[in-house]
Formats: C-alpha cells, structure tokens, sequence
C-alpha cells in the first residue's frame, strides 16, 4: 500500500471521530494543486542533467500553504502528496495559520558536488517560484535540505521577484533573516511533548532509556537535548550503520565523531550494532527520526519500547498502530510530536513580516507553552473519545480544517 493511501486510511479513522460534513472529507482526499517540473543543471564535466521536482499545495483553509522540501533518490508525487496532507493535519493540530504543503526533488544529493547542489536548487527554486510566496505558499528545509539551500531558495525568489521577500521561505541561516532556535526546533518540540507526556505518568527522566533511529538534524538535536534533560539515549542509527551502549552514552560526543567520520558506526563510546533492530532495542522509548513506514505489521510485534516518539513524518503504518493499540503501546503521534519545525518556522515568518527578532530565550518559551497546550489537546481528545493519540491528533485538526471552511463559506 502506497504512503498516500495510509495517509488516506488515517483520515478515515479520524473520521469516525471528528464526523465531519462528508464534503470536508471529500476536500480532504484531494489535493488543491500539484505542480511536476522538469528542469536541467549543468554538471561539473559539462554535461547536462534533467532532474524531476514536485509541489503539492494540499489545502489552504487555515492559511498559505506550508511544508518543507525534501532532495531524496526515492522522492515521488505519491510520497509528496501525503507529506503535503500530513502538514495540513500537522499545522491544524498545532494551531499555527497554515495549510499544507510539500515539495520535493528526486536525486541523491550526495552524489553531486557543492556546486552541482547549488545550481540544482536554485533550479528547483526557479521553477516552482511562480506557485509560492509569503502569502501563498511558504517552503522550509526537510530531508537532505539545509538553512544554505533555503539561503538559495530565497535568493533565487528574490530575483524573480524584483524585491527581498525574506518570508517566502523559512528555515534560513540567521544572517539572512533565519529564526534563532529554528535549526533544534524539531528535536525540541518532541522534546516538550515526551517531557508533557511523561510527566502525566510520573516518570524521572533519568529511569527513561530512549533508542533514535536517524541522527540527521531532528535525531541529533533531540539526542542532545534529551541527554542534557536527563535522559539515557543507549543506541542510535544512521543510513549506514548503528551504535548502542545499555550504560548509554553523550550524544554531542556522537555528533561529534559523525561529523569527523560521516557516520555513526566506530563510536569508540557504543558498539557497533545493527541499524535495522534499532526499533526493537530494549528501552523505554523509541524515536524513529528518519524516513516513513519503519514500523510495519511485521517488526511492531517485535518492538520491546512502551512509548513511540515519532520524529519521522509517517514511521508507522495502521497495521502497526493496531498492534501497538493492542499490546498498549503509546504513539505519540508525528503530527503532534514532530511540529516543532513549522512551530518555529511560523515564528520565523512572524518575524520576516515584522521586520523584528526574538531572542533564543523568547522563542524557546513560546515553542515550550504552543507544543505542552498541543499536547493537553490531543490527549483530552482522545480521553474523551477513548481513543489513540493519532486518532485524535487526526481528529482535532479535521474538525479545525471544518471550522475554517465553514466559516469561509467553502462547499
């Protein structure tokens, strides 16, 4: 089954909660726009390469449509339509003005060189520039994507433009109008809402052994900041291999020796494991932090961890959530748990229109109260209806999306 026919079955077991107008959910199964382009770069050796690039801009009721872009070999139009719903139900959860969207470009960026990863994104940028802007449609880093390539991304909107439009895109570097705290903020905000959610159970973050699958930028941030919170992180993955240490381990030492050898494994502070049992390590928690559908049918039975952090948009797939139900294992779902991103890209957009920044401290705090008031909804929504937390997650932004339509007059 395809990535966007799970997204399509969440939508129906939302459904049977939120019980919206059967035109909502007819909205809600299709995208508003989809836009495939096709441009070329010019390689290195001279030679000339066409690559695909994607847009979807999925519903807008609540405000511009809003979703990062992702550079990955296995990008597709299927995997980017339910990334663009999932950031409609993800903004509407959250409650930040936006809808949902999503882009993407099929390569392997680690086969080009800086200069072949600048022109294509500047190529990417130029294609899609007139379906986006600050008001329309607001694109931000994902997988494979930096605060450099959205330093691209915007000069390249400048120029289309004929004028600085620094809210067209957020995720930027500081010195061109970036949000300090931005770069962590995914990592931090599922942070804040394993903190909420332990918190509810009573548990002592030094008793809480957590596994991170993916040490990319969420998986490294929430590493390093769950350490200094107190929690064991005791084994972590990356594309190329895995770590594990039960006395646990710091992971800014990790980051450090990944950034010196390119990957996790030969840690000299873990031993070297295998990447794909990292969701079944024996820990509180687990964190999957990389690519969609990890957790199956098949390896969720196996997973020995009591609580599902979900980083990752889409890890686990609705066979896997019934298991998980069954064998009472929490998820906090990816469209809670992982909205620290647009959280504080909505805070970067603020501040682009303002024309005026906040400081760490300031932007902290104001992610901190939007993911625990995130968090106490979702779960007084599920209490209510006696059901998960990704239902109810689903169900809540459906019935806001409704709202929003209603209110607009949209059939």
């Amino acid at each position: 089954m395809s990535v966007f026919q799970n997204a399509m079955r969440q939508l129906d077991a939302a459904a049977l909660v939120a019980k919206p107008d059967p035109s909502v959910l007819e909205a809600l199964r299709h995208p508003k726009c989809i836009f495939e382009v096709s441009f070329q770069v010019r390689m290195d050796d001279g030679s000339v390469r066409t690559f695909t690039g994607y847009r979807v801009q999925y519903d807008d009721s609540r405000g511009p449509f809003k979703g990062g872009v992702r550079f990955h070999q296995q990008t597709d139009l299927d995997e980017v339509k339910a990334l663009s719903f999932w950031m409609a139900i993800k903004c509407a959860v959250v409650g930040v003005p936006y809808g949902g969207g999503k882009g993407g470009v099929t390569v392997d960026p680690k086969k080009l060189s800086p200069a072949e990863l600048e022109r294509l994104s500047r190529a990417y940028f130029r294609a899609i520039a007139p379906f986006v802007g600050e008001d329309v449609d607001v694109p931000a880093p994902d997988v494979n994507t930096t605060p450099q390539i959205m330093a691209w991304f915007a000069d390249e909107y400048a120029r289309y433009a004929g004028r600085q439009v620094p809210g067209v895109v957020t995720g930027k570097p500081l010195a061109v109008g970036g949000s300090k705290g931005r770069m962590s903020a995914t990592g931090q905000g599922g942070l804040f809402v394993l903190d909420e959610h332990l918190k509810k159970e009573g548990a002592d973050p030094s008793s809480v052994t957590i596994a991170v699958q993916g040490f990319g930028n969420a998986g490294q941030h929430f590493a390093r900041l769950a350490h200094e919170r107190g929690y064991r992180i005791v084994a972590v993955s990356d594309s190329r291999g895995a770590t594990a240490n039960p006395a646990g381990f710091d992971p800014q030492a990790l980051i450090e020796h990944k950034s010196r050898t390119g990957a996790v494994a030969g840690f000299a502070g873990g031993q070297d494991a295998d990447p794909a049992l990292i969701l079944e390590t024996d820990c509180r928690v687990i964190v999957p932090a990389a690519l969609e559908n990890q957790l199956a049918a098949e390896n969720a039975s196996r997973v020995r961890a009591k609580i599902v952090l979900e980083l990752a948009n889409g890890p686990t797939v609705p066979e896997a959530d019934v298991v998980f139900a069954e064998r009472g294992v929490v998820v906090l779902p990816d469209v809670l748990s992982n909205a620290g991103g647009v959280a504080v890209s909505y805070f970067e957009w603020v501040q682009n229109r303002l024309g005026y920044y906040w400081g760490y401290d300031e932007v902290r705090q104001k992610l901190e109260m939007l993911m625990k008031q995130a968090y106490v909804d979702v779960r007084g929504e599920a209490d209510a209806n006696s059901v998960t937390l990704r239902q109810a997650a689903f169900a809540l932004a459906v019935r806001r999306i409704a709202e929003a339509r209603l209110a607009k007059g949209w059939q």
